[in-house]
């Protein structure tokens, strides 16, 4: 009686497909645009060193090798690519790619307490009304303060999302709800400009025509159907923001488009505003998250001190 062997299985049922084939898949099942573009950015460099060999081959050099370019970021950054491996991880783990933890000996970096990340309101109108700056940038730097929205959140904002008759954007917020944000006259004044008359597309554009293959092909969503530019990424609108206002920063680093978010509710709070007003403006799903938002710092205790003392002198009436 002759033996017919069974036919052996593909390298994928075996732990044996590529980290890129395996990051792809990872980055398909991200239901969040924001949370998968930001994954990506990680994971290309990961794909970059490693796509070729087998995922369930990844060891911590691989991931340490990663993590070095970002090693003298922020702590807030090293973080934020730090959590795309993470979750990665957490998926091959499901799906029986990986037996171990590749991140097992990186750690979380704890951020260095700032008591005031707000950027003063007159350097912020210095800011929105200099015409050497592009009218993108001046656009989208108010509008990230008059929204307090992210700037992720922004810049996957489609002229279709846009209410400009309310002053609204409909945004997918970080966990993935569909919410609006409100912008004030300045912009309102200033988004027909931008728009030239589009009517569909991204809001925010790159400078160039988008590649039509290669690697650096964008996702269709991500190109302007009219002009055939792509949609402006984050790692540039940041880059842009930080040149900018390298000169205005008293410590000549350049502020980051978060910090537009920080002082936008901080000078809410600074103006009396109530802690579920900020919530509304924020979007918050807790009142517990703003408190990093709203440290008002000395000068306002010292305000709030003088105003109820009730030794002061009461003014004449």
């Amino acid at each position: 009686m002759a033996v017919v062997p069974f036919p052996a299985p593909p390298a994928e049922t075996i732990g044996g497909e590529s980290v890129a084939a395996a990051i792809d898949r990872y980055l398909d099942s991200v239901q969040t645009a924001t949370t998968r573009a930001s994954y990506a950015e990680t994971l290309a460099r990961l794909t970059a060193l490693a796509g070729d060999r087998p995922a369930g081959a990844l060891a911590p050099d691989d991931y340490t090798a990663v993590m070095e370019r970002w090693g003298g970021a922020a702590a807030a950054t090293w973080n934020r690519h730090l959590s795309a491996l993470t979750s990665f991880t957490t998926w091959a783990g499901r799906q029986e790619i990986l037996t171990t933890n590749p991140a097992r000996r990186l750690e979380r970096r704890k951020s260095a307490r700032r008591g005031d990340r707000s950027i003063p309101r007159a350097r912020l109108d210095k800011l929105f009304t200099d015409d050497r700056h592009r009218l993108r940038e001046r656009v989208l730097w108010r509008m990230l303060y008059e929204t307090a929205a992210r700037a992720e959140e922004l810049l996957f904002l489609n002229i279709e999302d846009l209410d400009l008759e309310f002053r609204r954007g409909r945004v997918r917020s970080k966990g993935g709800a569909i919410e609006y944000v409100h912008w004030a006259t300045g912009i309102a004044r200033l988004l027909p400009r931008l728009l030239r008359g589009r009517t569909r597309g991204p809001v925010f554009l790159t400078d160039r025509r988008a590649p039509t293959s290669g690697l650096r092909t964008p996702a269709v969503a991500d190109i302007c159907p009219e002009t055939g530019r792509g949609r402006l990424s984050y790692p540039r609108a940041e880059h842009l923001f930080k040149t900018a206002t390298a000169a205005l920063d008293p410590h000549k680093n350049g502020w980051t488009l978060h910090q537009l978010r920080h002082s936008a509710l901080q000078h809410l709070a600074a103006d009396g505003r109530t802690a579920p007003e900020l919530q509304a403006k924020s979007r918050h799903q807790h009142l517990a998250g703003l408190g990093r938002y709203v440290q008002l710092g000395e000068q306002i205790s010292a305000q709030v001190t003088a105003d109820t003392d009730p030794a002061a002198r009461r003014k004449l009436r």
